[in-house]
């Protein structure tokens, strides 16, 4: 027997097939709107953790700058410190200059050399005498030249020949006046406080 079938089979593949086709499009959107979603909300963790990281350097941040800030006013205040002290060692050094100055000038001074006058203007010391030769100034230009460790740059204003009248003897004799600049020796102020050496005829000091 030959069946025959009159159904509309072609429509109702064709319906078949639609209907796979949209469920597919529908299961596409699902996975899509998923996807998109859990992207989203692993965006919006990172975010946040992010944010929070942010905020904790921010507090780290702060605390470093008021930190510095700390060590700035230390610094200063160091500083300060250390401009006072410096200060009062000048002062206490300043206090001993005019006795170093005088032991120095008796150490350097040679024999045939006679300090009638010293005076002092900041750290530049003028100094007038008597000395029986040129050389004998010469002398006591090279010892406070070379050989001090509280005078430096020593310069011969005048020198010449007494007058005769004021000698009052046969020799004869010269008048001289230098300047000569105060130096801070390396060695601390007070290792020599106390004036020593040989001495030395110094008249008057003003």
């Amino acid at each position: 027997m030959i069946l025959i079938n009159l159904l509309p089979h072609r429509e109702a593949k064709r319906e078949a097939r639609k209907r796979a086709y949209f469920a597919g499009l529908f299961l596409a959107f699902c996975v899509g709107v998923g996807a998109v979603g859990l992207w989203f909300a692993v965006l919006s963790q990172m975010k946040s953790a992010q944010e929070e990281r942010n905020a904790y350097l921010g507090a780290e941040i702060k605390k470093l700058e008021a930190e510095i800030k700390d060590i700035a006013n230390l610094r200063a205040e160091i500083d300060a410190l250390k401009a006072r002290q410096k200060a009062v060692e000048d002062l206490q050094a300043d206090r001993n200059v005019p006795v170093h100055l005088l032991n120095e000038l008796v150490k350097q001074t040679p024999e045939g050399v006679y300090l009638a006058n010293i005076k002092q203007a900041g750290q530049t010391v003028t100094v007038t005498g008597v000395a029986q030769t040129n050389e004998r100034v010469s002398e006591f230009l090279r010892n406070t030249l070379y050989n001090s460790t509280w005078l430096e740059r020593p310069e011969l204003i005048e020198i010449r020949a007494a007058p005769a009248a004021a000698q009052g003897r046969s020799s004869r004799l010269f008048d001289f006046s230098m300047r000569v600049s105060i130096k801070r020796p390396q060695v601390p102020a007070d290792a020599a406080s106390a004036p020593g050496g040989k001495p030395s005829p110094v008249a008057k000091a003003s």
